[in-house]
């Protein structure tokens, strides 16, 4: 692969300019991904690799973004465990078999990563379909994540089910997050093997815990996912409403650190510590502002990198379903041109 601004960035290296590429780039707000979607189901299009990798580069190529992200989905390790996964039209992801009991635990099957090859598949279809020099991102949900789905069964606005079951019952909660770890393992494994370039770990609903309990109970279990990786390939560690965790996320482990909105970019990167990159952080909603007004964001967010080695340019968060393409593609521009070293 020729010389990456986002790979450089990933390891803190001089780049040309500031990288940029976009959370759930592969989405609902693109034509061309809702008639691809008007074909087959979304659990299909992810176990198709040739449709699935054809989405993931059909974004690069519309964005001109600086990496690519394998389509997937955080929940598709679970589905092998025998807990009766469902994506259900307008409702979101359901389990039918949810996690309720040291039992219910002892009962999750064992996931063989041959399970999830098609994930590897279409890795190396997207790899053989990128323009040279554009990396390919493979990413997981994180322990903790996963588990509150497992947990709740689905969605939840409060979590009071996966957080009164780590208070109620800390052996299972740990053989629980072993287990998922263990999986994640194997599945990050071959998704480098297959030719992910990076890794993001998705922690989408790790802001709900207070930083104590994420000390306690999801810290040593990231450390363990993210420790055989170290030196492979670089890990982005991301989590949403995560402010105040955003020291206890480092000592877990990544060479980037995802920062969301609601932290201003430059005071996240000083706690987080210059040894680390950061990425981010754009408001999602930023998006639907007028394209001057998506500039001066820009701008802002590139002032507080102040041009620092280490910083990925990103979405707080995923782009969301009705956020104009052209918009997209305006920052993305506007990005590269406003960071122009």
């Amino acid at each position: 692969m020729g010389a990456s601004p986002f790979l450089a960035a990933c390891r803190r290296e001089p780049v040309p300019y500031t990288p940029v590429w976009i959370m759930r780039q592969a989405g609902r707000y693109m034509p061309e991904y809702r008639a691809v979607r008007a074909k087959m189901g979304f659990l299909e299009l992810c176990k198709t690799p040739d449709a699935a990798a054809e989405v993931t580069v059909m974004a690069v190529e519309k964005l001109g973004v600086d990496a690519a992200i394998i389509f997937a989905d955080i929940l598709l390790v679970l589905e092998p465990m025998g807990v009766g996964l469902e994506f259900s039209k307008g409702d979101g992801p359901v389990i039918h078999r949810p996690v309720r009991s040291t039992a219910d635990v002892e009962r999750l099957a064992d996931v063989d990563p041959a399970a999830l090859g098609f994930v590897a598949d279409a890795i190396r279809r997207a790899k053989a379909g990128l323009a040279s020099g554009i990396p390919l991102i493979g990413f997981a949900g994180a322990p903790f994540t996963l588990a509150s789905y497992l947990i709740e069964g689905g969605g939840s606005d409060d979590y009071v089910r996966t957080r009164a079951f780590l208070h109620a019952d800390p052996g299972a909660w740990h053989a629980l997050m072993e287990r998922i770890v263990r999986a994640l393992g194997g599945y990050l494994d071959a998704q480098i093997r297959a030719g992910a370039d990076a890794i993001q770990l998705f922690d989408s609903w790790v802001g709900c815990l207070s930083p104590a309990d994420y000390r306690a109970h999801v810290l040593p279990h990231v450390q363990a996912l993210l420790a055989p990786l170290r030196g492979r390939v670089p890990v982005i560690h991301f989590g949403t409403g995560t402010a105040g965790l955003l020291e206890a996320m480092r000592a877990a482990g990544g060479d980037v650190i995802g920062l969301d909105w609601r932290v201003d970019l430059d005071a996240g990167w000083a706690r987080v510590g210059y040894d680390v990159g950061v990425q981010g952080n754009l408001d999602p909603v930023a998006l639907f502002a007028p394209i001057p007004e998506i500039r001066r964001r820009a701008v802002a967010i590139l002032g507080q990198a102040a041009g620092r080695p280490g910083h990925v340019f990103n979405l707080g968060h995923g782009v969301l379903p009705a956020t104009p393409v052209d918009h997209v593609r305006a920052l993305v521009d506007a990005v590269h041109e406003l960071s122009a070293r």
